[in-house]
């Protein structure tokens, strides 16, 4: 592990850090400023909103929850929000790209920093290619209810089912987002903003389809399995609602970092937990808790109600939420690379950009060909629980470091745009001066 050039801050050896000042005022090989805002935004809500919407919301309220299962989402939604909050302050101090890697290198030290570093590369890349071959059993869903057959060979990775040799549509699909993503980022995010008004189309045709079906009696008992219940559910959707720190790592490539990043993960966050709430609170109106199907809530509650045709709709928004997951977090990991090789953590060459797209094309299609061979050719299941570790390590870090460098440099501050994150400031300084 060896330092990059330019490294004086405090600290020798794996505790020396990359200062603030040095990290935000860099004069290294740039990426290209092109996100606004909403761009932003709308790649945050696409790494938050995935399958788990139409998924976890089921398994939780029929088995753990009840119609409690909206009071999890809350408490998973305020406890993520503590860790968005600390993303925000980093990401309007320290807007360049790396996200918890790079604000554990500058506050904690090199040797945290390449730690957390080679921890999202892995948890990102894992999270890429499981979520690539959640969206190919959906589409051969799709496929097999339009009355088509496809040859087994191409259906699954060995060891799988019988015959399957590879997932060739989660390969295809690898290889489209990093070709995608190699098209300047720019392209790619007017791409992503396209698939997530899409996505957010759907669940808001859920909702407001599902409220006329609603029947008040369902939500009683609300606590089925008691508060400890509803504790529990808010630990398994926990992770339903994390994709803004992957978010982050594009702080370098927005026009004004300081100002919208801090603005798109809060509304990010915001905007995904609204719609959390209100699709829980539609399916535990629709079907009484212990009818709900664990497996496919959504649609068996639809064809409770006469309204199956709604299931190849729901179908569609799982593909496409699914989709905007991996765009993201193949975005996320390829910025990490990046930042790590021009910190000198990794060899220069993965650091060189596009001339003319001012990409990191190099690291983009390592990415692309090697989630691609992890989805066409492993079951990984094991992998998938992996991420859940991976994304604690990332959370701790950051919230520590936002802690340290409040006390190590108290009159530092981001120049947020961002009341929540103004506030917070504000509550920190109070209770230093108390």
């Amino acid at each position: 592990m060896t330092s990059g050039s330019g490294v004086t801050g405090g600290g020798s050896g794996i505790f020396r850090r990359k200062p603030v000042e040095e990290i935000a005022d860099t004069s290294a090989e740039q990426l290209s400023r092109s996100l606004g805002l909403w761009q932003l935004t709308a790649i945050g809500v696409g790494g938050i909103i995935g399958a788990g919407i139409f998924a976890l919301a089921g398994a939780v309220a029929s088995e753990t929850a009840g119609p409690a299962v909206l009071v999890s989402f809350l408490i998973a939604g305020l406890a993520s929000a503590a860790a968005a909050l600390s993303y925000a302050e980093f990401a309007g101090m320290i807007p360049k790209a790396g996200s918890a890697y790079t604000y554990g290198y500058a506050v904690l030290g090199e040797a945290v920093g390449w730690f957390i570093g080679w921890d999202l590369l892995l948890e990102y890349t894992a999270i890429v290619a499981v979520v690539a071959i959640g969206i190919s059993g959906y589409f051969s869903f799709l496929v097999g209810e339009l009355g088509l057959e496809l040859p087994a060979w191409m259906l699954g990775a060995p060891g799988t089912g019988e015959g399957h040799v590879v997932d060739l549509f989660a390969v295809v699909l690898c290889l489209l987002i990093a070709f995608l993503l190699n098209r300047g980022i720019k392209t790619a995010a007017q791409f992503e903003t396209f698939v997530v008004g899409l996505k957010v189309a759907v669940v808001l045709l859920v909702i407001v389809v599902g409220f006329f079906y609603v029947k008040t009696a369902n939500y009683s008992p609300f606590f089925p399995f008691g508060l400890s219940g509803a504790f529990t559910g808010a630990a398994t959707v926990f992770f339903a609602v994390f994709g803004y720190d992957a978010m982050s790592t594009a702080a370098e490539e927005s026009r004004d970092a300081r100002r919208h990043m801090p603005k798109a993960i809060v509304y990010s966050l915001a905007i995904s937990m609204v719609l959390y709430v209100l699709a829980t609170l539609v399916l535990t109106g629709m079907q009484n808790y212990r009818d709900i199907d664990p497996e496919s809530g959504f649609s068996s509650a639809f064809a409770s109600v006469g309204l199956s045709g709604l299931a190849s709709v729901i179908a569609v928004g799982a593909i496409i939420g699914i989709l905007t997951v991996m765009f993201t977090f193949m975005l996320g990991v390829t910025r990490v690379w990046f930042s790590m090789s021009r910190d000198g953590l990794l060899p220069a060459w993965f650091a060189k950009l596009h001339p003319v797209r001012r990409v990191p094309s190099r690291v983009t299609w390592i990415v692309g060909i090697g989630s691609a061979l992890i989805a066409g050719f492993l079951p990984i299941r094991e992998a998938a629980e992996l991420t859940n570790i991976g994304i604690l390590l990332a959370f701790v870090v950051v919230c520590i470091a936002v802690i340290v460098l409040r006390y190590r440099h108290p009159t530092r501050r981001g120049r947020s745009g961002c009341r929540a994150c103004r506030w917070c400031r504000r509550s920190a300084r109070s209770s230093r001066s108390g």
